[in-house]
């Protein structure tokens, strides 16, 4: 069976659509005919998405404002989406920030931030999606990084609540074995994006700046079109690129050498924070 008839109108709900990956992902979803529930902060970018959504594929379309760190917003996320559609297909927890600064230095609130968006986020919508999900046979998807199955210098928060997202979706996927739910963790490689301008620095403002060659990076929509390829074929891991294949598997058994390794990529980046 073709992706078109495959997710031909799913219900697929995306957090943190508003740009990036999340976007991308959104008009990945309605070239296949599935309705889109679109989640973020910023209600009128998703708002000006959805009306394009809806005019370029023909498919239905809900913005619904949403900070995944507030639990009662991802709450009311699910309630508008069972209202609207009766029914959610798939879950992409998307919703995502980053920070760069080192542990020393940084402050604690500013881990904390990291951890309710990353992780806590995603427990929020799985929870109360969860028995629509297991009704539908459907899908949980989780955009993690390798940076949840290798620790980065200066993105200790980020490092965390992406190990953290990747024991809760492994746990998750065992609790769930006997329903028939899906469960995926997507890793996408370097990305190229906005999220190291936004990263938040030791106080917990935004960087501003990218330390990275965003033209050296994967494209937002091929991150897109690799979750939505993993969704159809039930993949349970989703690692994109060779380079991360290579450092999760080096990691199990040189992890000494990785961490050197490691270390010398983030010592070459711009304004480094190693010395």
């Amino acid at each position: 069976m073709s992706d078109l008839k495959i997710l031909k109108d799913k219900v697929v709900i995306i957090t943190g659509a508003s740009s990036g990956i999340g976007r991308a992902c959104a008009e990945a979803f309605a070239t296949k005919g599935a309705n889109i529930v679109l989640a973020a902060r910023q209600y009128v970018s998703l708002c000006e998405l959805g009306l394009d959504l809806e005019k370029r594929f023909g498919v239905k379309v809900l913005a619904v404002q949403c900070d995944v760190s507030r639990e009662e917003d991802c709450e009311q996320l699910i309630k508008q989406t069972l209202v609207a559609f009766k029914a959610i297909d798939i879950l992409v927890n998307n919703a995502g920030i980053s920070m760069r600064a080192l542990f020393h230095e940084v402050e604690l609130s500013v881990l904390k931030r990291v951890m309710d968006v990353n992780f806590w986020g995603t427990v929020y919508c799985s929870k109360y999606a969860l028995p629509a999900l297991i009704a539908s046979k459907g899908t949980i998807v989780g955009v993690s990084s390798i940076a949840g199955y290798r620790g980065l210098p200066g993105r200790t928060g980020y490092s965390a609540s992406k190990f953290a997202m990747n024991g809760f979706l492994e746990s998750l996927r065992v609790e769930t074995l006997q329903t028939g739910l899906h469960v995926m963790v997507a890793c996408p490689g370097f990305t190229a994006s906005n999220i190291r301008n936004k990263a938040l620095d030791t106080s917990g403002k935004e960087q501003g700046e990218t330390t990275m060659d965003e033209n050296k990076m994967m494209s937002s929509e091929e991150v897109a079109a690799n979750i939505v390829g993993g969704i159809v074929k039930r993949k349970r891991t989703l690692i994109m690129t060779r380079q991360g294949k290579l450092a999760v598997f080096m990691n199990k058994f040189l992890p000494a050498w990785v961490d050197k390794k490691v270390y010398s990529l983030f010592a070459k980046e711009k304004r480094s924070l190693l010395p």
